[in-house]
C-alpha cells in the first residue's frame, strides 16, 4: 500500500515574519528595560554611598574644629553657637546646597537609612530622599518636609507605626522625632505641608506602595520633635523591630 504525502499548496503565512520580528523586539525591549532598571538602582546605590562618605567627612571635620569629639552631634556646643551654625546652614539658598548632602534620616524600627538632599526634582529623588524646598530645615521651628519614592528609599515606610522614632542628622546636629500619625491623602492635599508653630516632621511618598505606574494617593507620616534623651531610649527600643515587621 502506497501512502501519498500531499504537499501544501498554500503560500507561507504573511504574518510569520512580522510575528518573528515582534518577538525579537519584545525580547530586546525587555532586556533594555531590565538593563535600565539595573543601572538606575546601581547609580542610586553608588551615589548614596558617595554622598554618605562625603557627609561623614564633613561631619568629622566640623566636630574636630569645634572640639566636640565626645559628642558627635554638637549638643555640647553653647546654645547660641549651635543656633548660629544652624542659621548659617539654613540661610544659604537651595542652590548653595545643591549637589551635596543635607543630612541623613534613620528609622531603626523599619530599617530605613537614607541620605537627604535638597530639592525634589526627578534626579534628586532617584538618588536620595529630598528636603522639600521652602519648608524649614531640621531643628528649625515649623514643618520640615521630606519626600522620597515609594519603590526605593521610602519603601520601608509601609511598615512604620505610631510612636516609632525618627532621627535626622545634619551638620548642625541631630534631631529626634516621634511618629504621631499616619494617613493617606489626595495628591493635591497641600495642607500637610502647612507650617506650624512647633517643630514637626512630615514624610511624603506615593501610595499604594505596590501600585504599578503613577500612584493615585500620597502616604503621609507626621512626627513631633522629642528630646535627645527620649530619642536615645526610643532608638534603643526600636532596634530589632525591623525583622519582626518584614
Amino acid at each position: 500500500m502506497k501512502i501519498r504525502i500531499r504537499r501544501s499548496t498554500h503560500p507561507p503565512t504573511r504574518g510569520t515574519p512580522f510575528l518573528r520580528w515582534s518577538r525579537f523586539l519584545s525580547l530586546a525591549l525587555g532586556v533594555l528595560l531590565l538593563g535600565y532598571c539595573g543601572f538606575v538602582l546601581l547609580d542610586a546605590r553608588l551615589y548614596a554611598t558617595y554622598q554618605s562618605r562625603r557627609f561623614q567627612r564633613a561631619f568629622k571635620s566640623l566636630t574636630a574644629v569645634n572640639g566636640s569629639a565626645e559628642n558627635p552631634h554638637l549638643s555640647s556646643l553653647p546654645a547660641a553657637e549651635a543656633a548660629s551654625n544652624h542659621s548659617r546652614t539654613g540661610s544659604s539658598g537651595s542652590a548653595d546646597r545643591a549637589g551635596s548632602a543635607l543630612g541623613r534620616i534613620e528609622i531603626s524600627a523599619i530599617g530605613l537609612d537614607a541620605i537627604i538632599m535638597e530639592g525634589t526634582d526627578a534626579k534628586t529623588l532617584r538618588r536620595a530622599v529630598g528636603h522639600i524646598s521652602g519648608t524649614p530645615l531640621p531643628g528649625q521651628q515649623g514643618n520640615t518636609a521630606i519626600a522620597g519614592h515609594r519603590d526605593t528609599f521610602f519603601r520601608a515606610l509601609r511598615n512604620i507605626r505610631e510612636n516609632d522614632a525618627i532621627m535626622l542628622t545634619t551638620l548642625a546636629g541631630s534631631y529626634g522625632y516621634r511618629v504621631d500619625s499616619i494617613k493617606v491623602v489626595e495628591p493635591d492635599n497641600t495642607a500637610v505641608l502647612d507650617n506650624s508653630d512647633a517643630e514637626i516632621l512630615t514624610l511624603v511618598t506615593c501610595y499604594p506602595f505596590y501600585f504599578v505606574g503613577p500612584a493615585p494617593k500620597r502616604f503621609i507620616v507626621r512626627a513631633h520633635r522629642i528630646s535627645a534623651k527620649a530619642l536615645e531610649l526610643q532608638m534603643q527600643a526600636d532596634k530589632g523591630i525591623d525583622h519582626e515587621r518584614r
